[in-house]
C-alpha cells in the first residue's frame, strides 16, 4: 500500500487556486493531498528496499540508495534530446504484412481523424477531452522509447504475469488455431501488442485506444480497435481473455473499481491481468527533489491537476489493493526503482537511467500542456517555460532524482 495515508479510492479534487509559472520557490509546501503524505520522508522518496539492483520491494523498510557514478557525462544549460535517438524506437518490421482493411475494426470514420489540435499539440478526436495526452508524432516516440524502457527492466521480457500459452502452431496463412486470446488496453502505438503476436503467433491479441495511430503493418494474429475501455465492455460470453494487459493507464479512468470489475469479467477463469505503471512522482535519497524546485512544484501541481479533471495520474501505487478488492487472487507487485540520468554505477541502472532522462524530458511536454491549460489556465509560453525549467533539471547530474516503475498481476479466481 502507499506510504501516505490517503484512502486509495478517494480521488476528489482537492480545491486551490493556480499558481504562477514563475520560478518556484524552494521552500514552498507540499501539497496536504500529496502523493507520499506522512509517510515519505523529506526527499519524498517512499519507503521501499531494494531487492536485486534497482529492484523495490515492500513499502515498510528503509531504501537502499542507488549507488552514484560520479564520473556521469557533463550537463549543458542547451542539451536537447536526440530526436534520431527516439525515432528508432518507432520502426515497424516492413515484412508484415499489410492488414489496412482488416486489422482495424469499430467505427474507423474520417471523423475519428479530424484531430484536435491545443497548445501547439495533437490529441484523439474520438471522445475528445477524455485522455490528457497528445497522439502526434512527438508523443507515439516517447510511448515506443517507453516500451523499450519496459523491455530493459525485464532484460527484453513482455510481461511478468505466469502466462501458459498453448505451443500450437498457425495456418497456412498465419493465422492462429488456438484460442489463447490477449487484450492490451491504451494500446498506444500498438508496440508491446505487435511485440506479443510476434512472439507468440499461437495467439490471438486484440488492442484497443481512443486514437487510431497503429500500423497497418501488422502481423496476421494482432488486431486493433478504436474504443474506449471506460465504456460498458461487449464482449460476448465466449470471446473471454485469457490475459488481459495494461501499461501506464493511470490518469486515463475516473472509476478504477469498475475497471477492474469489467477486467475481472471478461477473464477466463485462471486468467491473469497485468499492470505496468510507473509513479507520477519524483523523489530522491537525498536533498535532490527538495533542491529541484522546478521538478518538485510540477509533480506536485499535475498530481491536483489531474485529479480535479477526475482522472488522476499518481495512482499507480493504489493498484494492488485495487485487484484484491475487485476479487483477483495470487495479487503480486514488483517494484523498480530508475535513476533519471546516466548517475548509476551499475551498467543495467546507468542505461536505464540514461533512456529514462530522455523520456522524463518527453514526457513533461507531453503531460503539461492540456492539464495545466485546461485546470490552472495557463497560457502556452507559461506552459513552456515550466516544460523547460523541468527539462533543465532532468538533465542536470547534480540532481539524483529518482521515478519507480512497477508490474502488477492477479489471477481471475477458477482454474484455467
Amino acid at each position: 500500500m502507499c506510504p501516505g495515508n490517503e484512502n486509495p479510492t478517494n480521488n476528489s479534487p482537492s480545491q486551490s487556486s493556480p499558481r504562477s509559472a514563475s520560478a518556484p520557490s524552494a521552500s514552498q509546501p507540499r501539497t496536504a493531498d500529496g502523493p507520499h503524505g506522512s509517510g515519505s520522508d523529506s526527499s519524498g522518496s517512499p519507503h521501499v528496499v531494494a531487492g536485486q539492483v534497482g529492484e523495490a520491494g515492500d513499502y515498510d523498510e528503509v531504501p537502499v540508495p542507488i549507488v552514484v557514478d560520479n564520473d556521469s557525462a557533463i550537463w549543458h544549460e542547451d542539451d536537447t534530446r536526440d530526436d534520431d535517438n527516439a525515432s528508432v524506437f518507432s520502426d515497424t518490421d516492413s515484412a508484415y504484412e499489410s492488414l489496412a482493411g482488416s486489422s482495424r475494426t469499430g467505427s474507423i470514420t474520417s471523423s475519428i481523424y479530424n484531430y484536435v489540435y491545443e497548445n501547439g499539440r495533437r490529441y484523439h478526436a474520438y471522445r475528445s477531452g477524455q485522455y490528457v495526452l497528445p497522439n502526434d508524432e512527438a508523443e507515439q516516440e516517447r510511448l515506443d522509447l517507453q516500451h523499450h524502457i519496459w523491455r530493459l527492466l525485464l532484460h527484453g521480457g513482455l510481461y511478468t504475469a505466469p502466462l501458459n500459452i498453448p505451443a500450437e502452431e498457425s495456418d497456412a496463412w498465419g493465422r492462429p488455431v488456438g484460442d489463447f486470446r490477449i487484450l492490451d488496453l491504451g494500446t498506444g502505438t500498438g508496440i508491446w501488442a505487435i511485440d506479443m503476436a510476434e512472439e507468440f503467433p499461437q495467439a490471438s491479441v486484440f488492442g484497443i485506444d481512443l486514437s487510431p495511430i497503429q500500423p497497418d503493418w501488422v502481423p496476421p494474429n494482432c488486431r486493433f480497435h478504436v474504443d474506449d475501455y471506460e465504456d460498458d465492455w461487449t464482449y460476448r460470453e465466449d470471446e473471454k481473455f485469457d490475459y488481459i494487459h495494461g501499461r501506464a493507464l493511470s490518469g486515463t479512468v475516473s472509476d478504477w473499481a469498475r475497471f477492474y470489475r469489467q477486467v475481472r469479467t471478461h477473464l477466463k477463469p485462471g486468467g491473469w491481468c497485468e499492470m505496468q505503471e510507473y509513479d507520477a512522482w519524483i523523489f530522491s535519497d537525498d536533498d535532490s527533489f527538495e533542491r529541484a524546485v522546478w521538478t518538485k512544484n510540477w509533480v506536485e501541481k499535475l498530481d491536483e491537476a489531474s485529479q480535479m479533471y477526475g482522472k488522476r495520474l499518481n495512482v499507480a501505487r493504489f493498484h494492488k489493493q485495487w485487484m484484491i478488492e475487485a476479487g483477483f487472487e495470487d495479487v503480486q507487485e514488483k517494484m523498480f526503482r530508475i535513476p533519471i540520468g546516466p548517475w548509476a554505477k551499475d551498467p543495467h541502472l546507468k542505461e536505464l537511467g540514461r533512456y529514462e532522462q530522455l523520456h522524463m524530458q518527453m514526457s513533461v511536454a507531453s503531460h503539461t500542456p492540456a492539464l495545466f491549460s485546461r485546470v490552472w489556465h495557463y497560457t502556452p509560453q507559461q506552459c513552456q517555460v515550466t516544460i523547460e525549467g523541468v527539462k533543465n533539471e532532468f538533465r542536470n547530474p547534480n540532481l539524483r532524482l529518482i521515478t519507480q516503475y512497477r508490474f502488477i498481476i492477479g489471477r481471475s479466481p477458477g482454474p484455467p
